[in-house]
C-alpha cells in the first residue's frame, strides 16, 4: 500500500503503518494534553493508543495465521487510523474455512480482554466501569473495555468487516456463494447508510467508517461476481495471442519502437524460447529517463514475474496477477510461450462474457414468458 512504512516482519508477514496513522497519534496526544495540560498526559495518551493498536495487530495476525493453516498466505498487514488490514492472497473457497478465518480475529480480542480482566482481578485494581473515561481511568481496564468493544464492533454484520464475513460464510453453507456475497454486501451497505446518518448527527468519524464499509462491500460483491463469471475457463480462451517479444540483447531503442508501433504495453523477454524476463512500460520509461537508448533490455527487465500454463483457470491466474507487482503473465504450453495474460485483457474478456450472459438471460426470459402465455 502506498504511503506506508515497514515496521518489521513477524511470523513471516510484513507489517506496515500508513502515514495517515500519524494523524491519529497527533490527535490523541492533543486530546490528552487538553485534558491533563501536561506532556506526561499526552505521552500517556499516545502509549494507550499504541497499546490498543498492538491489540489490533494481534487481531489481524489471528486472521493471517488461521488462513495459513488452510494454505492461504498473507501479503502483509497495514495499520490504518480506522484499524488494521490483513491482505490475504485469497479467501478460502470452503465457507467453513472462511468462517474460522473471520472468527479468529475477534477471538484474539476476547482472549486479550479475558487476560486483562484476570490480571485486574488478581491485583485487586478493577474499578467500576462507570468511572472510566476516554482519557481517564485505569490504563489496563480501559484497554480491556476497548478490546470488548472491538469484538462487538467487528462482529456487526457489515460486510466486509468480520461479522459480515461470518454472515457470508454462514449463508454460503446453505446457498450459492455469489448470492450469499450479494446478500451480505447489501446488508453491509445498508448498515453503512445507517452509520453515515449517525455520523452526521453524532460522530463524524462514523462517516469514514460508513465510506469504508460501503466501498468495501461493493468491491467484494463485484470481485465475487467476476470470479463466478471466470470460473472454470482456461487461460487459452482469454489470453492475448497477438504479441511481440524482445531478446535480452535488444536495445531500449528497439523496445521504444515496439511500444510506439502498437497497443502492447509490456513485453516478454525471450532467450532461446525461454521467457527470462518482462520489460514493462513503466520500467522502460524510467530507464529512458536515466540511461541511453542503446542499453540492453537485459539490464532493465524484471526477472521476478509470474508464469502460467495454458490449462490454468482464469480466475486462479487473475488472483495471482492481482497480488503481483508485475501485471503481465506469460502463458506457456510445453515450455513454449503462446500468449500473455494482462489485467486489461481479463477485463475485456469479462465484459464479453457478461454481454453473452445477458443475451442468454434475455433469451431464457422471453422463452419462459412465451410458455407462460401459452
Amino acid at each position: 500500500m502506498k504511503w506506508s512504512t515497514k515496521l518489521g516482519t513477524f511470523a513471516g508477514i510484513d507489517v506496515y503503518v500508513h502515514t495517515t496513522f500519524l494523524i491519529l497519534i497527533v490527535w490523541v496526544a492533543f486530546a490528552h494534553w487538553q485534558t491533563g495540560h501536561s506532556a506526561a498526559a499526552a505521552l500517556k495518551g499516545v502509549a494507550f493508543i499504541l497499546a490498543l493498536f498492538a491489540c489490533v495487530v494481534l487481531h489481524e495476525f489471528g486472521h493471517a495465521l488461521t488462513a495459513r493453516r488452510f494454505g492461504i498466505k498473507t501479503r502483509d498487514i497495514t495499520l490504518l487510523p480506522i484499524g488494521g488490514l490483513a491482505r490475504l492472497e485469497r479467501m478460502p473457497d470452503d465457507p467453513r474455512q472462511e468462517l474460522w478465518v473471520a472468527l479468529a480475529g475477534p477471538a484474539v480480542n476476547v482472549v486479550i480482554a479475558a487476560l486483562l480482566f484476570a490480571l485486574l482481578q488478581v491485583t485487586g485494581t478493577f474499578t467500576p466501569i462507570g468511572t472510566l473515561g476516554v482519557a481517564t481511568g485505569s490504563f489496563l481496564e480501559r484497554l480491556m473495555m476497548l478490546n470488548v468493544l472491538l469484538v462487538g464492533f467487528n462482529m456487526l454484520p457489515a460486510f466486509p468487516m468480520d461479522g459480515g464475513r461470518v454472515l457470508r460464510a454462514t449463508l454460503a453453507i446453505r446457498m450459492d456463494y455469489t448470492r450469499a456475497t450479494q446478500i451480505a454486501a447489501n446488508i453491509g451497505q445498508g448498515m453503512a447508510f445507517v452509520f453515515g446518518l449517525l455520523g452526521l448527527f453524532f460522530n463524524p468519524f462514523l462517516i469514514f467508517i460508513a465510506l469504508f464499509v460501503w466501498i468495501g462491500a461493493g468491491q467484494e460483491a463485484a470481485m465475487t461476481q467476476m470470479k463466478a463469471a471466470l470460473g472454470g475457463i482456461p487461460l487459452e480462451r482469454a489470453m492475448i495471442t497477438d504479441f511481440r517479444t524482445l531478446a535480452p540483447r535488444d536495445s531500449l531503442a528497439r523496445a521504444v519502437d515496439l511500444l510506439l508501433s502498437g497497443a502492447q504495453q509490456d513485453f516478454p523477454v525471450v532467450d532461446n524460447t525461454a521467457v527470462v524476463g518482462i520489460l514493462t512500460r513503466a520500467d522502460l520509461l524510467t530507464a529512458l529517463a536515466r540511461q541511453e537508448r542503446d542499453v540492453p533490455v537485459a539490464d532493465v527487465m524484471r526477472r521476478d514475474f509470474l508464469v502460467a500454463d495454458a490449462s490454468d483457470m482464469i480466475d486462479v491466474a487473475f488472483q495471482r496477477l492481482q497480488a503481483h507487482e508485475c501485471h503481465t503473465v506469460p502463458v506457456i504450453r510445453s515450455g513454449t510461450l503462446i500468449g500473455l495474460l494482462t489485467m486489461d485483457n481479463v477485463g475485456e474478456f469479462l465484459r464479453v462474457q457478461m454481454a453473452i450472459g445477458s443475451r442468454h438471460e434475455a433469451h431464457t426470459r422471453r422463452n419462459r414468458l412465451g410458455h407462460e402465455s401459452a
